[in-house]
């Protein structure tokens, strides 16, 4: 037990000195709320919105932006780089399994996201006078869904990668796949409807995280092809990783 929780704080410093993963997913959605809020007509009420303010609608689709950076992009990447570096080799051979690191970044990602929510929801709160959560448990289920259902994903690519210049390529064509349909680059409200139905089964799911948020359960089934899609994607990277 000792080894992983030194192997974790490990795993966690050098998270902590890649900059753009700690900027684009830690910080950068908290940011990128305030400075879209410092424009007054964001913060208005307006009737295309149902009198709602584009801050209130927004706020969902940031939070999933720091989700896909580290789940999408860091895990796939570093992950595959350890391959490809033979990390995961040497540590076959020494009493540290390799899976012990897999879990330890995995935990790593899960503390980067859990502090990017919070920085989130409490400078839109503070700042922004945006409501936190109203629906906690719904708003806590839809979270932990659609952020174990893009980690998988992300454990999926890095599972499959041959290398990590591959990883990265596919991880970045996922992320803006996924940010796109969740309503991160055009908000949900102003798609297609078919398009922004579409984007309520893609995880992390910003429909349901912004129906917690005002208050509503989440619908059930969108949460469910969310679960499903995480124990699928998980079981394939789980059959398909190799060490080496």
């Amino acid at each position: 037990m000792a080894s992983f929780v030194r192997l974790t704080l490990t795993e966690a410093r050098l998270f902590l000195r890649e900059p753009m993963s700690v900027v684009l997913g830690v910080v950068f959605p908290a940011g990128l709320l305030l400075m879209l809020g410092a424009i007054l007509i964001l913060r208005t009420p307006a009737e295309q919105f149902d009198g709602q303010r584009f801050v209130d609608l927004f706020a969902p689709s940031a939070l999933v932006l720091g989700i896909g950076v580290v789940a999408l992009q860091h895990i796939p990447n570093v992950i595959a780089g350890y391959r490809e570096q033979g990390i995961l080799r040497r540590l076959s051979t020494t009493p540290v399994h390799p899976g012990k690191l897999l879990l330890a970044q995995l935990l790593v990602a899960l503390a980067a996201v859990v502090v990017s929510a919070g920085l989130l929801i409490s400078a839109a709160w503070l700042v922004l006078d945006v409501p936190p959560p109203q629906h906690l448990l719904g708003f806590t289920v839809a979270w932990l869904v659609g952020f174990g259902a893009v980690l998988a994903i992300g454990t999926l690519i890095a599972a499959v990668a041959p290398s990590q210049r591959t990883a990265t390529g596919v991880s970045t064509l996922v992320y803006l796949v996924a940010m796109f349909a969740g309503g991160v680059f055009l908000p949900r409200f102003l798609m297609p409807k078919p398009l922004a139905q579409l984007g309520e089964i893609t995880p992390p799911g910003v429909q349901a995280l912004l129906d917690a948020w005002g208050g509503r359960a989440p619908a059930l089934l969108p949460l469910g092809i969310m679960a499903v899609i995480a124990v699928a994607a998980a079981a394939m990277a789980a059959k398909l990783f190799r060490w080496e």
